[in-house]
Protein backbone atom coordinates (compact mmCIF):
# COMPACT_ATOMS: atom_id res chain seq x y z
CA UNK A 1 0.00 0.00 0.00
CA UNK A 2 2.82 2.46 0.88
CA UNK A 3 4.44 1.73 -2.49
CA UNK A 4 1.26 2.87 -4.31
CA UNK A 5 1.04 6.10 -2.30
CA UNK A 6 4.67 6.97 -3.14
CA UNK A 7 4.40 6.14 -6.87
CA UNK A 8 1.17 8.03 -7.62
CA UNK A 9 2.48 11.57 -6.89
CA UNK A 10 5.65 10.91 -8.89
CA UNK A 11 3.62 9.55 -11.78
CA UNK A 12 1.07 12.36 -11.41
CA UNK A 13 3.78 15.02 -11.57
CA UNK A 14 5.44 13.33 -14.52
CA UNK A 15 2.15 13.21 -16.45
CA UNK A 16 1.18 16.77 -15.48
CA UNK A 17 4.48 18.15 -16.73
CA UNK A 18 3.78 16.74 -20.20
CA UNK A 19 0.36 18.46 -20.46
CA UNK A 20 0.43 21.88 -22.15
CA UNK A 21 -0.38 24.62 -19.65
CA UNK A 22 -3.87 26.01 -20.16
CA UNK A 23 -3.26 29.63 -21.18
CA UNK A 24 -6.81 30.69 -21.92
CA UNK A 25 -6.58 29.97 -25.64
CA UNK A 26 -5.81 26.25 -25.88
CA UNK A 27 -8.78 24.53 -24.23
CA UNK A 28 -9.20 21.79 -26.84
CA UNK A 29 -5.57 20.66 -26.66
CA UNK A 30 -5.46 21.03 -22.87
CA UNK A 31 -8.72 19.11 -22.36
CA UNK A 32 -7.66 16.28 -24.69
CA UNK A 33 -4.35 15.90 -22.83
CA UNK A 34 -6.05 16.07 -19.40
CA UNK A 35 -8.51 13.34 -20.34
CA UNK A 36 -5.76 11.18 -21.84
CA UNK A 37 -3.39 11.44 -18.88
CA UNK A 38 -6.07 11.04 -16.21
CA UNK A 39 -7.34 8.01 -18.15
CA UNK A 40 -3.85 6.50 -18.31
CA UNK A 41 -3.51 7.04 -14.56
CA UNK A 42 -7.02 5.59 -14.05
CA UNK A 43 -8.03 8.79 -12.26
CA UNK A 44 -10.76 9.98 -14.63
CA UNK A 45 -13.73 8.55 -12.69
CA UNK A 46 -14.65 11.99 -11.29
CA UNK A 47 -14.86 13.38 -14.81
CA UNK A 48 -16.85 10.41 -16.11
CA UNK A 49 -19.61 10.01 -13.52
CA UNK A 50 -21.50 12.25 -11.11
CA UNK A 51 -20.62 12.14 -7.44
CA UNK A 52 -22.03 8.95 -5.89
CA UNK A 53 -24.39 9.11 -2.92
CA UNK A 54 -22.70 9.84 0.40
CA UNK A 55 -21.80 6.75 2.39
CA UNK A 56 -24.17 5.78 5.19
CA UNK A 57 -24.27 2.89 7.64
CA UNK A 58 -26.61 1.13 5.22
CA UNK A 59 -24.27 1.53 2.21
CA UNK A 60 -23.07 -1.67 0.58
CA UNK A 61 -19.38 -2.45 0.24
CA UNK A 62 -19.61 -1.69 -3.50
CA UNK A 63 -21.14 1.73 -2.78
CA UNK A 64 -18.42 2.47 -0.22
CA UNK A 65 -15.67 1.45 -2.64
CA UNK A 66 -17.21 3.50 -5.46
CA UNK A 67 -17.54 6.57 -3.22
CA UNK A 68 -13.96 6.32 -1.93
CA UNK A 69 -12.60 5.73 -5.44
CA UNK A 70 -14.57 8.69 -6.77
CA UNK A 71 -13.41 10.93 -3.89
CA UNK A 72 -9.78 9.98 -4.52
CA UNK A 73 -10.17 10.57 -8.25
CA UNK A 74 -11.93 13.89 -7.75
CA UNK A 75 -10.47 15.79 -4.88
CA UNK A 76 -7.10 14.30 -4.31
CA UNK A 77 -5.85 13.74 -7.83
CA UNK A 78 -7.93 14.94 -10.80
CA UNK A 79 -8.57 18.38 -9.35
CA UNK A 80 -4.95 18.74 -8.23
CA UNK A 81 -3.74 17.50 -11.63
CA UNK A 82 -5.88 20.03 -13.52
CA UNK A 83 -4.87 22.93 -11.25
CA UNK A 84 -1.20 22.07 -11.87
CA UNK A 85 -1.76 22.49 -15.62
CA UNK A 86 -3.35 25.94 -15.57
CA UNK A 87 -1.18 29.03 -15.98
CA UNK A 88 -0.70 30.83 -12.66
CA UNK A 89 -2.13 34.11 -13.97
CA UNK A 90 -5.43 32.32 -14.75
CA UNK A 91 -5.82 30.32 -11.54
CA UNK A 92 -7.11 33.31 -9.59
CA UNK A 93 -9.81 33.95 -12.25
CA UNK A 94 -11.31 30.47 -11.86
CA UNK A 95 -13.93 30.09 -9.11
CA UNK A 96 -13.01 27.82 -6.20
CA UNK A 97 -14.58 24.38 -6.33
CA UNK A 98 -14.09 20.94 -4.83
CA UNK A 99 -15.28 19.20 -8.00
CA UNK A 100 -12.96 18.21 -10.85
CA UNK A 101 -15.90 18.14 -13.28
CA UNK A 102 -16.98 21.64 -12.24
CA UNK A 103 -13.39 22.93 -12.46
CA UNK A 104 -13.17 21.62 -16.03
CA UNK A 105 -16.49 23.34 -16.83
CA UNK A 106 -15.17 26.66 -15.43
CA UNK A 107 -12.06 26.31 -17.61
CA UNK A 108 -14.22 25.60 -20.67
CA UNK A 109 -16.41 28.65 -20.00
CA UNK A 110 -13.29 30.81 -19.56
CA UNK A 111 -11.96 29.41 -22.82
CA UNK A 112 -15.16 30.12 -24.77
CA UNK A 113 -15.03 33.80 -23.77
CA UNK A 114 -11.39 33.99 -24.83
CA UNK A 115 -12.16 32.10 -28.07
CA UNK A 116 -14.80 34.65 -29.08
CA UNK A 117 -12.38 37.49 -28.48
CA UNK A 118 -9.59 35.69 -30.33
CA UNK A 119 -11.89 34.84 -33.24
CA UNK A 120 -12.80 38.50 -33.62
CA UNK A 121 -9.15 39.51 -33.64
CA UNK A 122 -8.20 36.80 -36.14
CA UNK A 123 -11.09 37.70 -38.46
CA UNK A 124 -10.11 41.35 -38.30
CA UNK A 125 -6.50 40.46 -39.12
CA UNK A 126 -7.59 38.25 -42.02
CA UNK A 127 -9.90 40.83 -43.57
CA UNK A 128 -7.54 43.79 -43.08
CA UNK A 129 -4.20 42.18 -43.94
CA UNK A 130 -2.27 43.84 -46.78
CA UNK A 131 0.67 42.53 -48.76
CA UNK A 132 3.48 45.08 -48.46
CA UNK A 133 6.21 43.32 -50.47
CA UNK A 134 8.53 42.97 -47.48
CA UNK A 135 8.50 39.18 -47.84
CA UNK A 136 7.78 36.64 -50.52
CA UNK A 137 4.19 36.24 -51.71
CA UNK A 138 4.15 32.59 -50.63
CA UNK A 139 4.71 33.57 -46.96
CA UNK A 140 1.91 36.14 -47.15
CA UNK A 141 -0.56 33.59 -48.56
CA UNK A 142 0.51 30.97 -45.99
CA UNK A 143 -0.03 33.46 -43.15
CA UNK A 144 -3.54 34.21 -44.38
CA UNK A 145 -4.27 30.50 -44.81
CA UNK A 146 -3.03 29.87 -41.26
CA UNK A 147 -5.35 32.58 -39.93
CA UNK A 148 -8.27 30.85 -41.68
CA UNK A 149 -7.20 27.51 -40.17
CA UNK A 150 -7.06 29.03 -36.67
CA UNK A 151 -10.55 30.45 -37.18
CA UNK A 152 -11.76 26.99 -38.20
CA UNK A 153 -10.46 25.50 -34.94
CA UNK A 154 -12.53 28.15 -33.12
CA UNK A 155 -15.67 27.11 -34.99
CA UNK A 156 -15.59 29.81 -37.69
CA UNK A 157 -15.12 28.16 -41.07
CA UNK A 158 -13.79 30.53 -43.73
CA UNK A 159 -15.02 29.28 -47.09
CA UNK A 160 -12.22 28.71 -49.62
CA UNK A 161 -13.82 31.17 -52.04
CA UNK A 162 -13.80 33.90 -49.37
CA UNK A 163 -10.22 33.10 -48.42
CA UNK A 164 -9.17 33.55 -52.05
CA UNK A 165 -11.08 36.86 -52.11
CA UNK A 166 -9.37 38.02 -48.89
CA UNK A 167 -5.98 37.12 -50.36
CA UNK A 168 -6.70 38.91 -53.65
CA UNK A 169 -8.03 41.96 -51.77
CA UNK A 170 -4.83 42.05 -49.70
CA UNK A 171 -2.69 42.58 -52.81
CA UNK A 172 -1.80 46.10 -53.98
CA UNK A 173 -4.09 46.94 -56.95
CA UNK A 174 -1.36 48.77 -58.85
CA UNK A 175 0.72 45.57 -59.09
CA UNK A 176 -1.92 42.85 -58.98
CA UNK A 177 -5.01 44.59 -60.39
CA UNK A 178 -5.42 42.19 -63.35
CA UNK A 179 -5.95 39.28 -60.92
Amino acid sequence: MDQEIVSVPISLHSHASSVPLFNGLNFSDWCEQIQFHLGVLDLDLALEIEKPATITDESSNEEKVLYKTWERSNRLLSLMFMRMTVANNLKSTIPKTDSAKEFKRFIEERSQTADKSLAGTLMSNLTNMKYDGSRVMHDHVIEMTNLAAKLKTLGMNVDEYFLVQFILNSLPPEQYGPF
